[in-house]
Parts: C-alpha cells; sequence; structure tokens
C-alpha cells in the first residue's frame, strides 16, 4: 500500500514538473546510479554496478540529444557531457570507483549549474 501511495506521488510529481525540473530529476538520477554503482561495487556486485552505470549513461545521452546547437554554450555542454559518459563507460568495463566517483563529481557540478541557471532565470 505505502509503495503505491510513492509511486503514485512519484509519478504525479513528473507529470506536473516543468521541462526545468525535470532537466534536475533527471541529474538526481544520476547522482543517485552512480551511488548505488559505488556502494554495489564494494559489495563486488558487479551486475548492479553495470546495471546503474548504463542508467547513468543513458540519462548524459538524453542531455546531449535535447542539446539546441542554436546557442553557443550547447557545444561546451556537449563536449562536458561526452567527456562524462566516457568516463562512465570507462569505469563500467573497468570496475573501477575512482572513475565513477570522477563522474559524479562532474555530473554534480553541471547539477548545480542548472540549479543556478533555474534560480537566476526563477524556473521551478
Amino acid at each position: 500500500m505505502v509503495n503505491n501511495a510513492a509511486s503514485a506521488y512519484k509519478n504525479s510529481k513528473i507529470q506536473t514538473a516543468s521541462p526545468a525540473e525535470l532537466t534536475l530529476m533527471l541529474y538526481d538520477g544520476a547522482v543517485k546510479f552512480c551511488n548505488v554503482a559505488l556502494i554495489s561495487l564494494e559489495k563486488n556486485d558487479y551486475e548492479k554496478v553495470s546495471e546503474n552505470l548504463i542508467k547513468a549513461q543513458k540519462i548524459i545521452m538524453e542531455f546531449r540529444s535535447t542539446l539546441d546547437f542554436k546557442y553557443p554554450v550547447a557545444k561546451d555542454f556537449d563536449v562536458v557531457y561526452e567527456y562524462i559518459y566516457r568516463r562512465l563507460v570507462d569505469a563500467n568495463l573497468k570496475k573501477d570507483a575512482e572513475i565513477i566517483e570522477e563522474a559524479l563529481k562532474h555530473i554534480k557540478e553541471m547539477r548545480e549549474t542548472w540549479k543556478e541557471v533555474m534560480r537566476l532565470n526563477k524556473v521551478s
């Protein structure tokens, strides 16, 4: 019953979110998936590591695919996203916590940049 209520709340939150909020939720998801991968790596649960790093990779690919190159800053974002994506792939291949942590640091920085953009533009 509690899981159903939580799921309904989560679905409602997603369905009513603005595009800016959805982007922030995706960043949160990428952070969460990297953290789960790190915890799974400590437990030698390589399947779960891979599964969560792939989820983070998909989010980064979504960000890349939705960049609007009519804005010059999109090129810069694309370079960063490409780098993060490559690091996530490397981390998955090598099952390397340091590489996951590096990618996570960059994702968190991008998330904070996005939050600042939202704040400056008074977007919620």
